[in-house]
């Protein structure tokens, strides 16, 4: 009988191991990177409809901030940007699209929050751009500070971040107003100019690029007040740590190649360099792309083809796009708050 138990017991531990190994096996094999790969292409999320971050141009590209990093995903994945193709997404839609499995990156002016971050189910990477909610109103009304709201009709996207700010700081404030609520930015600024409402609050940097294409902007000014704080970033599904770390470590080689020196034009000559951190930085010494599942050369790959963050910063929010200041977008060396974990 001793016998008999004895040798349950070995056919259950030898069952056990071989039922892991298939298990790893098989988690391995339906690894989100693993599918992209045979896929051939990212599927990223996106605002298809705002300037700066977003947005479809006449060639029916998209161009922006938020497409570019998306970019750079691809860049550090198939060592080629362009295998990426673009989801435009509501602000509605787009986390359903990353719990599905629709897009397999949300890149998309979006705020993160402990609900997005734990209920949702989501992981963000490190915050590509640090914004607050404002307020746009006609620059005739009369209309100067928040407290001159009061009775007015507010435009705001539905199911955003932005609807419950509006309440906490009206209610802080006693305010008290109308929110009128729109499936999309598209018909709150609609309404807005059609003067519907009174006024439109969205983030800034979303305020701000709608204003650069109004019909005049002039007629349109931004409140001072700043009404909470907004750290967009790039958001994934939270149960596949390896993809969550690939996106991470693509953002942060955007930001230490700019603590480098080192951008799309000069990136060449780094190669070159006596310096540990630089080396294992851009492949040519270590094995840290491989840690990750990609190739050695992976952040060399996004900053040849996409650029480091100022770069990116600079062609679509800065200089050469709407103006923007850096601001708490800078590295920390210059007031900022970017800063990268080391490469090592």
């Amino acid at each position: 009988m001793k016998r008999i138990i004895m040798l349950s017991a070995i056919i259950l531990l030898f069952g056990s191991l071989f039922v892991g190994c298939s298990d790893s096996s098989s988690s391995e094999e339906s690894s989100l990177l693993s599918q992209i790969k045979e896929r051939g292409h990212i599927n990223a999320g996106i605002n298809g409809t705002l300037p700066g971050f977003g947005y479809l141009e006449s060639n029916n590209d998209f161009v922006g901030f938020d497409v570019d990093f998306a970019h750079a995903v691809a860049a550090a994945v198939f060592g080629d940007a362009s295998k990426v193709e673009f989801q435009e997404l509501t602000a509605a839609e787009r986390f359903t699209a990353v719990q599905t499995g629709n897009v397999d990156l949300l890149s998309r002016n979006t705020t993160v929050t402990t609900t997005r971050d734990v209920d949702l189910g989501l992981n963000f990477a490190p915050v590509t751009f640090y914004d607050g909610q404002g307020m746009m109103v006609h620059a005739d009304s009369g209309i100067t500070s928040l407290e001159d709201l009061d009775g007015k009709r507010i435009a705001v996207e539905q199911g955003t971040t932005t609807e419950k700010n509006l309440a906490d700081v009206m209610n802080e404030l006693g305010i008290s107003y109308e929110a009128v609520t729109f499936d999309g930015d598209d018909a709150a600024v609609a309404a807005y100019q059609q003067k519907s409402v009174d006024a439109w609050t969205t983030d800034k940097s979303g305020l701000v690029a709608r204003q650069s294409v109004m019909q005049d902007p002039s007629a349109h000014k931004i409140l001072p007040e700043t009404m909470s704080k907004e750290p967009l970033a790039m958001g994934v599904i939270g149960h596949d740590e390896q993809w969550y770390d690939i996106v991470k470590w693509v953002v942060n080689a955007t930001i230490q190649a700019e603590e480098f020196g080192m951008n799309s034009q000069n990136i060449d000559e780094f190669l070159d360099s006596d310096s540990p951190r630089i080396k294992s930085f851009l492949g040519v010494e270590g094995n840290f792309g491989e840690q990750l599942g990609l190739p050695k050369d992976f952040a060399y790959q996004v900053i040849k083809q996409v650029g480091n963050y100022g770069e990116i910063f600079d062609r679509h929010l800065g200089e050469g796009g709407m103006g923007l200041e850096r601001g708490y977008n800078d590295l920390y060396t210059n007031g900022g708050l970017l800063y990268s974990p080391p490469f090592n």
